[in-house]
């Protein structure tokens, strides 16, 4: 185990919340530009980062909650699932974000259950695996995509869990991590989407959780960021990747809370707001989001708990029973 917690760091910056929350209003506002357009395949992906930041800010007041919901409608396919924007082709991600976002909206009753649940399972195949949509690629985050939605829709009886869970449990490494794919190195995003695959299916028993926490914990550099793999840069956006499923198997204590709280707030943008995945680099909403939900599972002040089993907040999962 990494032991970083006897090391004593002062928290040298403070979240700059109303410039977050600028940055966040002015997302979608260049619809003349050109990379407005560059990004389609985005779009809501980045509406439910947008919300998540919102709601971790405890600012979703703020969100425009019908123009938001008749944007989700419009990209709703004939097949049941989501596309990024509308006229583009359904898949797996784009169906799990606003199923999300449509729960954290109170408005899953504005689509058909169903329909939605029964293209996802569409997608499972015989393996126990998870097809992204109907061309075939395959691999961890299209699973954990597929559970979290059913979970969330309330169809996870459809789902063949056996041998999702049988798959998932392939994908596991010497290391006690997993990879996107049995066989594949272990990388702490499939960490995340494996973990919480087992735990909403209430599988954790089945994992090594000591060794598990070992390399998680070890994924911590000595400017207090996490990275994904061994010998990679720190990137703030790991400090939800590694500490959701340490977070889910109970050992967020295994790593310097203040040293990654440091590294957090250092990756924010003091002029316009954002965070970035490390210091003097250009925002994004991606990492904004992943950044605010990694603060709020190191319980920084006043940030809405996150629940890390479907990054969402703990306060609708609680609502709904999940």
């Amino acid at each position: 185990m990494n032991v970083h917690s006897c090391t004593i760091i002062v928290i040298s910056m403070n979240l700059e919340r109303s410039k977050h929350l600028h940055y966040l209003n002015a997302l979608g506002q260049g619809q003349d530009e050109l990379d407005f357009w560059l990004k389609q395949h985005l779009h809501v992906s980045a509406i439910y980062w947008s919300c998540m930041s919102y709601w971790t800010l405890n600012r979703k007041e703020e969100l425009q909650k019908e123009q938001i919901i008749s944007f989700l409608l419009s990209c709703l396919t004939e097949s049941g699932g989501f596309a990024c924007y509308p006229g583009h082709d359904d898949h797996i991600t784009n169906t799990v974000y606003a199923v999300q976002v449509l729960l954290m909206l109170d408005s899953l009753d504005r689509i058909d259950r169903d329909k939605v649940a029964t293209y996802v399972v569409s997608l499972q195949n015989e393996d126990g695996s998870m097809k992204g949509d109907r061309w075939g690629e395959t691999d961890a985050r299209f699973l954990y995509s597929g559970i979290n939605c059913l979970a969330l829709l309330g169809r996870l009886d459809m789902l063949n869990k056996s041998a999702a869970i049988d798959w998932i449990l392939k994908c596991r490494n010497f290391d006690g991590g997993f990879g996107l794919c049995p066989g594949a190195e272990t990388h702490a995003a499939y960490v995340f989407t494996c973990v919480a695959s087992l735990a909403i299916l209430k599988q954790l028993h089945r994992i090594d959780q000591d060794l598990l926490g070992w390399w998680l914990s070890e994924r911590q550099t000595k400017n207090g960021g996490l990275n994904g793999r061994p010998e990679k840069l720190p990137d703030s956006c790991y400090g939800w990747w590694v500490l959701s499923p340490l977070a889910i198997i109970g050992k967020l204590d295994w790593i310097d809370r203040n040293g990654l709280i440091n590294f957090t707030l250092s990756s924010q943008d003091q002029e316009t707001g954002g965070f970035s995945d490390r210091r003097e680099d250009i925002p994004d909403v991606y990492h904004t989001c992943f950044s605010l939900t990694a603060l709020s599972l190191l319980r920084y002040p006043d940030l809405e708990p996150v629940d890390a089993r479907f990054c969402l907040p703990l306060a609708v999962t609680k609502k709904y029973n999940l």
